[in-house]
This record gives structure tokens, sequence and C-alpha cells, in this order.
């Protein structure tokens, strides 16, 4: 939330995308940097942690973190249903949104801010597990051919939660007692389905 926070004050002080985005990557590397100081004086017990949790798995999940994550998550997905109006808005223009009295400005920041918290309690307990956000919103969208916020929020989180149950219960029982990185699946799963969505919507482009 530190990061995002650098960045959407970075966001107003740089007027160029490719320069914004620059500066995303730069403060990664700071992240990163500051992850691999404390790793180096980090514990054997708490580096094996550490690993495990970089891989994305929900093994070490506890009903205590599964309680902690329901008060954000609900909390935080109330605020995000009560922005479906203006998410629509938005979706057909910042134009469009500015002449229907919606702040440009405060809307983008409040959905940046909005988004990361959903990802980072999540990522905090369970790790990062790729493709999940990127995939999961654009098959749900190609499966109801709509992209209704009231009804992509809800279908979004529930097509999410299914998905990764799914790719969990490969991970843990494809090479049994062997468990795989939940990330891999995922990836294995996700990166095909992102690249057959974007082919397709450059093929409609053109």
């Amino acid at each position: 939330m530190i990061s995002i926070g650098f960045v959407l004050l970075m966001s107003k002080v740089l007027s160029h995308m490719a320069t914004l985005i620059v500066s995303g990557v730069m403060i990664g590397y700071i992240c990163t940097a500051i992850t691999d100081f404390v790793v180096t004086f980090a514990d054997d017990s708490d580096i094996v942690n550490l690993h495990n949790w970089s891989q994305g798995s929900f093994s070490g999940i506890s009903w205590e973190n599964v309680a902690v994550m329901t008060v954000v998550i609900f909390l935080t997905s109330a605020c995000v249903f009560l922005m479906s109006k203006p998410i629509s808005a938005y979706q057909m223009g910042e134009a469009y949104a500015q002449n229907m009295g919606l702040n440009i400005k405060l809307f983008r920041a409040l959905l940046v801010l909005l988004s990361s918290l959903l990802s980072a309690c999540v990522t905090a307990f369970a790790g990062p597990i790729s493709f999940v956000g990127i995939a999961v919103p654009q098959i749900v969208k190609n499966l109801f051919h709509t992209s209704r916020p009231l009804l992509m929020i809800p279908a979004s989180f529930l097509g999410g939660a299914a998905f990764c149950m799914f790719c969990d219960l490969l991970a843990r029982t494809l090479f049994s007692p062997t468990e795989l990185s939940i990330s891999t699946v995922t990836a294995v799963f996700g990166a095909p389905a992102v690249i057959v969505i974007l082919l397709r919507t450059r093929k409609e482009g053109m």
C-alpha cells in the first residue's frame, strides 16, 4: 500500500505514461532491495517461510487469517459496489464521466486504492498468485458478454475464487505427495487465456 501510495503521488508529478511506468518499476526494485536486505539478517526458518509464501499457497492460511481477510474484503468490496455507477460512467469515457459530474482524479485514486487493498489483503496471506487478476475478469467478461460493473464485480469475485480452488486442487493432487506452487498452475491456465483474449481483441480491432 505504501508502494501504490508513492505511485499515486508520482502520477501527480509525471504527465507521461511511460515515465510513470518506469517510476513504478523503480519502486518495485526498491522494495526488492529492502526485502533482500531483511532476508540477509533473517533466521533460516523465516527465509523458508518467505520462500513458500513467494511461490503462492493456501496451505499456511489459518482461520484467524480468514477472519482478518473477511473483515477487510467485506468492507472494501462494499465500497467497490457503491462505486458501480461511477465505474459505469467512466467506462463510457472520461469526457462523459465528467459531464455526469464525476470527479475523475478522486475516482481514479479511490479505484486504485480499493483494488490495491483487495489485492494486498489476499497476497499478504496467500502470497503473489499470478494471472488471477488479469485472466479471470477477461474470461468472465467473455462468458457473460457484458462489462456492466453490477454483474462483473461479483462474477469476478466468484470466478476468481473458483479458479483458485480448481488450481489449488490440481497443485495438491497432480503430483501428490509433492505439492506444486499454485502460481505454476494458474500460469499454465491463465497465460494462454490472456494471449487468446489479446489476439481476439486485436482481430476485432482490425
